[in-house]
């Protein structure tokens, strides 16, 4: 049984956010300059650029970089207090394609930025992990931090490896550290002409007349949270001192792909044109969090409903057409 939460008094924190200018990375940027701490920036040099409202917060810095340079990572982490590291270079089908390049970048590079973190004094790593991927086929709905872990896709193993690893350096050098399993994260910002975001792909789809490609039969259930529940709980695991480490960050509850595309059609009007593709190897047929534990411990649980949640993507999705 997992204690209950031992929130810090919040202060002000020195904050390095790898993969800032990402999806959740911008918006968790936000949520901390928004608090009062000092934030770092840190992606790959060919991403969009900041916006200027950031580059002239005097708490903002932004720092261009590598995962997997050394000189990079230890320039971002000097004189941090905690590091939230939501880099991924790849996704469960490129994965699979390249598990090499996979492991070279994701793997050694977080163990390298483990080392780093030790060396430059940073408390604590909150690691973005896999809510759908990690624990492979489930043998109980909703799932729990306790299942078994026997992920169907090398994106998966990555992602529970570097729970290890993270794991082993708090053992061996007092490393803190949080590791967040995040369901489906949707919502403002969220490109709908990327190539995974199953919310952001079927929405821009539906409303750009495209026809939607629905895995299988469509009866695949995944658990969807919006953005900003999700910033909550990177917020709160930032002051979170308890003996628990990991956590399952969902909506606890399950939407077919169908359904999805239902409930597209019924916010914006539109007809989806549906399309059915072969089933992906890599897909289990269902998988919905508990998330009790976060409840219990963290204190977090979520605020915006599935619904309401498609409803302010809709609005923000028409004032920016272009994915801005």
């Amino acid at each position: 049984m997992s204690t209950i939460a031992m929130i810090d008094t919040p202060r002000p924190k020195r904050c390095v956010v790898l993969g800032g200018r990402g999806f959740i990375g911008l918006h968790l940027v936000d949520a901390l300059l928004a608090r009062g701490d000092d934030v770092r920036c840190f992606d790959l040099p060919n991403k969009v650029p900041m916006m200027k409202r950031y580059l002239c917060d005097p708490h903002f810095e932004s720092y261009s970089g590598d995962l997997v340079s050394e000189n990079d990572l230890t320039e971002a982490l000097l004189g941090c207090d905690v590091c939230y590291h939501l880099i991924s270079t790849t996704l469960p089908k490129s994965s699979n394609a390249d598990p090499i390049f996979d492991i070279d970048t994701n793997l050694l590079g977080t163990v390298r930025l483990l080392t780093i973190a030790v060396k430059c004094g940073v408390g604590k790593v909150i690691f973005v992990s896999s809510g759908g991927r990690v624990y492979g086929e489930p043998t109980q709905l909703p799932i729990l931090e306790t299942h078994s872990t026997d992920p169907i896709c090398f994106y998966g193993i990555t992602k529970l490896a570097i729970e290890k690893y993270l794991r082993l350096f708090q053992h061996l050098y007092g490393l803190d550290y949080t590791v967040l399993r995040i369901a489906n994260p949707f919502g403002e910002r969220q490109r709908t002409q990327a190539s995974q975001g199953v919310v952001a792909v079927f929405m821009g789809k539906v409303l750009r007349g495209e026809p939607v490609e629905i895995w299988g039969d469509g009866s695949v259930v995944r658990d969807y949270i919006y953005i900003a529940d999700v910033i909550n709980a990177l917020l709160v695991s930032s002051d979170y001192s308890g003996s628990e480490h990991v956590f399952n960050i969902g909506s606890g509850r399950g939407h077919s792909l169908n359904e999805v595309l239902d409930a597209i059609e019924k916010i914006t009007g539109l007809v989806a044109i549906r399309c059915n593709t072969p089933s992906r190897v890599f897909d289990v047929p269902a998988s919905v969090l508990s998330i009790e534990r976060a409840r219990y411990a963290l204190g977090w649980s979520p605020q915006v409903n599935f619904d309401d949640g498609l409803r302010r993507f809709f609005e923000w999705i028409k004032g920016h057409p272009t994915d801005e």
